[in-house]
């Protein structure tokens, strides 16, 4: 027996207590992967061994615990192999699987080190534009006003109501709630982001026919959705199309109903009355220097039920101008912003990169590793909920893998792996010792 099997076995056990306690270290490490040594025996021509070295040191990528965060930004691979795709402001790529970003002053998705999260933008046309995966910059403008164009509403209009006049009073006085049945406001936007509020009146004139008017910022609009009600100097509203007498609104159409409570429609199931279930708004000019509006509110599937006037639907697409907010990461990658006009947008997609044999990675530090020949060309594309490489889940990070309990005592047996090893030695030198004393 020489002292190259126990000094052989001395540096192997030395490294194997390096990776435990490399392991120990980064229990707490979002998204590291734990290593373990692999050995193997020393032969040169004899039966005899000549000890043991360290064929090599292999990572655990099994996915950690998936533990919750309060950041937006902060994002967890789940139920998946993919990495996050990184870049350096010098283009040299690397991947991770710690999630844990921040939006640097120049708006680029960033990790602790700086580096650049990688994924596609979105277009001109406000859609992701694919292509070739770059460093994520979000947009920080603001988000500009949207005029309305469009309205959908449902209401249900009482069938027991009594018809106009109420009980006596005639015409329509938007002032007056005795000459109306019912009435609802919405919300609107003209093109510079300012809000008006638009009433719509329902008038029943008959069983089953009902006359709707409206008024803008209070003041009546005509058939062709015109105001036509004389404006005091100074109000915001502009007047437009010919005034009606007394300033009283005209009628904006009628909704006609059959004996079931539904809209009357035509043999496609086309409602009729209004014609196409809508009715038209043109020409609402505010006189702030705003685009004159022109809209239609459909009101297909309005009842007329023997039950509480009431709407089942409202909703319009104008907005007001907003800034930037918050921010959230969905499932399939996409980074959504919030705005404090209480719209969202889409400001691009993350793309996740997997690899055939993720244990020829390169550990670079940092929590990155680095492609090699050994690991494969990376496979890139866009996270998802049953994807190969994962969805992603945001508010989440995913924890070390490291089996804290087993590295102890795998700590333990590296230990008296060592401590016997170093018998080895002692006793070819007690052997060597002999020897000399013979002489």
């Amino acid at each position: 027996m020489g002292f190259g099997q126990g000094v052989s076995a001395l540096n192997a056990s030395a490294a194997n207590l390096d990776v435990i306690g490399n392991n120990i270290a980064n229990s707490g490490t979002v998204g590291f992967k734990s290593g373990s040594v692999q050995f193997s025996d020393v032969y040169a021509g004899s039966r005899v061994g000549l000890g043991t070295q360290v064929a090599g040191v292999s990572q655990n990528f099994t996915q950690g615990a998936v533990q919750s965060s309060t950041r937006a930004l902060d994002v967890a691979i789940t139920n998946g192999d993919g990495f996050f795709r990184l870049a350096s402001p010098g283009g040299e790529i690397s991947y991770s699987r710690n999630g844990q970003f921040n939006v640097d002053k120049n708006g680029f998705l960033v990790n602790a080190a700086g580096l650049q999260l990688t994924g596609f933008q979105v277009g001109a046309n406000g859609k992701i534009a694919g292509g070739s995966p770059t460093a994520l910059q979000l947009p920080t403008a603001g988000m500009a006003p949207n005029a309305t164009t469009a309205i959908a509403a449902k209401f249900n209009i009482d069938s027991r109501d009594a018809t106009s006049p109420i009980p006596t009073k005639t015409p329509f006085n938007a002032n007056d709630s005795e000459t109306y049945n019912y009435s609802n406001a919405v919300t609107i936007y003209d093109s510079l982001g300012n809000s008006h509020d638009l009433t719509t009146f329902f008038v029943k004139t008959a069983p089953n026919t009902w006359a709707t008017y409206a008024t803008a910022d209070g003041w009546p609009l005509d058939a062709g959705g015109k105001a036509v009600a004389s404006v005091p100097a100074g109000n915001e509203f502009k007047a437009g199309g010919v005034p009606a007498s007394g300033g009283a609104a005209l009628t904006t159409g009628a909704i006609g109903f059959d004996g079931n409570g539904r809209m009357l429609v035509d043999a496609a199931g086309i409602p009729t009355t209004p014609v196409g279930g809508k009715i038209t708004f043109a020409a609402l000019d505010f006189g702030n220097g705003s685009l004159a509006m022109k809209f239609d509110m459909d009101i297909t599937g309005t009842t007329q039920y023997g039950d509480v006037n009431n709407v089942n639907k409202l909703t319009q697409d104008g907005f007001t101008s907003g800034v930037l907010t918050s921010y959230a990461i969905n499932q399939d990658g996409t980074v959504t912003g919030k705005y404090s006009n209480e719209q969202t947008n889409t400001l691009g997609q993350i793309v996740l990169s997997s690899f055939i044999n993720p244990n020829g990675l390169q550990p670079k530090g940092n929590n990155v590793w680095a492609e090699t020949s050994a690991s494969g060309q990376p496979l890139t594309g866009t996270p998802g909920s049953g994807t190969k490489l994962g969805a992603l889940t945001s508010g989440a990070l995913e924890s070390s893998n490291v089996d804290l309990t087993a590295e102890l005592v795998n700590l333990i047996i590296a230990q008296r792996t060592y401590q016997a090893n170093s018998q080895t030695v002692k006793t070819q030198d007690q052997v060597m010792q002999t020897l000399i004393n013979m002489r």
